[in-house]
């Protein structure tokens, strides 16, 4: 059975940093592209960053670029958000999926305020 458990965030205050965690178990984590998505309230869900299945290469958004990074480690399958220099508009749930089997995970809020 899948299972994936995202972790980690909570409440910052501008300028801040979370790291958050996704969990996977029941496929073969480390051979699929990952995702990080985001849905702040009353917007719809959007693209965070992506990774490779071996974690060489990363995608992030514009607007979190040199402020998030996705990472990986296969051997415990687990993925990463590090976010730091949060902002306000940061705020929202974050999810973790992958798009090859449609697997969602049920999200972690994030909430940046003062």
């Amino acid at each position: 059975q899948v299972h994936i458990v995202e972790s980690g965030g909570g409440l910052v205050q501008p300028g801040g940093s979370l790291r958050l965690s996704c969990a996977a178990s029941g496929f073969s984590f480390s051979g699929y592209v990952m995702n990080w998505y985001r849905q702040a309230p009353g917007k719809e869900r959007e693209l965070v960053a992506v990774i490779s299945s071996d974690g060489s290469v990363t995608k992030h958004m514009e607007s979190v670029k040199g402020r998030f990074t996705i990472s990986r480690d296969n051997a415990k399958n687990t993925m990463f958000l590090q976010m730091n220099g949060l902002k306000f508009e940061d705020t929202g749930v974050y999810s973790c999926n992958c798009p090859a089997r449609e697997f969602w995970g049920r999200g972690t809020q994030v909430t940046v305020s003062t």
